[in-house]
């Protein structure tokens, strides 16, 4: 069953299967996709509360393609005189992110319970998209720094993750 067109210009384009399961459900699991519907519909009003012009949405009768072009309100752009809002650096990719902010709320925390609040069960992917980020980017640090793979191993927040943390939950420097 295709999305009409109209209804997706409208934000009310609803498909209960993903077109290629692996990919729809890979996507949701880096937390790039709710699985739930509801992006189209989140586009449409943040660029209407933005005062943007309506995306603009292509695709072909196949559906073979999806082209969506946001255009940018120019009073939302920084004036050349103005200083650039500095970004987060490095960047906080969202598995990243939702370890950043699994540890602010429950302090330091093990392998395996960091795998359970994040609801994960894969050890190789949690190490790799989550912790070793994490630590690479100093925004986490181990409790047993000689020690890596000891079974007690922790991980808990450094100062700047906390600072990083409370940049992206309130906006703050």
């Amino acid at each position: 069953m295709f999305i009409k067109m109209q209804d997706l210009k409208r934000g009310k384009a609803v498909s209960r299967r993903y077109r290629n399961r692996r990919i729809g459900e890979f996507l949701k699991e880096l937390d790039l996709t709710e699985g739930r519907s509801t992006g189209i519909s989140k586009i449409l009003k943040q660029m209407e509360i933005n005062g943007s012009p309506r995306p603009e949405i292509e695709t072909d009768e196949d559906r073979s393609f999806f082209l969506i072009r946001l255009l940018v309100n120019p009073g939302t752009l920084l004036e050349e005189t103005s200083k650039p809002i500095p970004p987060v650096t490095p960047p906080v990719t969202p598995p990243v992110k939702n370890l950043l902010v699994l540890l602010k709320e429950n302090g330091q925390l093990g392998a395996q319970l960091i795998r359970e609040g994040l609801k994960l069960k894969d050890r190789t992917y949690v190490r790799e998209a989550y912790i070793n980020p994490a630590l690479k980017s100093g925004f986490i640090e181990m409790t047993i720094p000689d020690k890596p793979t000891s079974h007690l191993q922790k991980y808990r927040l450094t100062a700047k993750g906390n600072r990083v943390v409370r940049q992206l939950l309130t906006g703050e420097g």
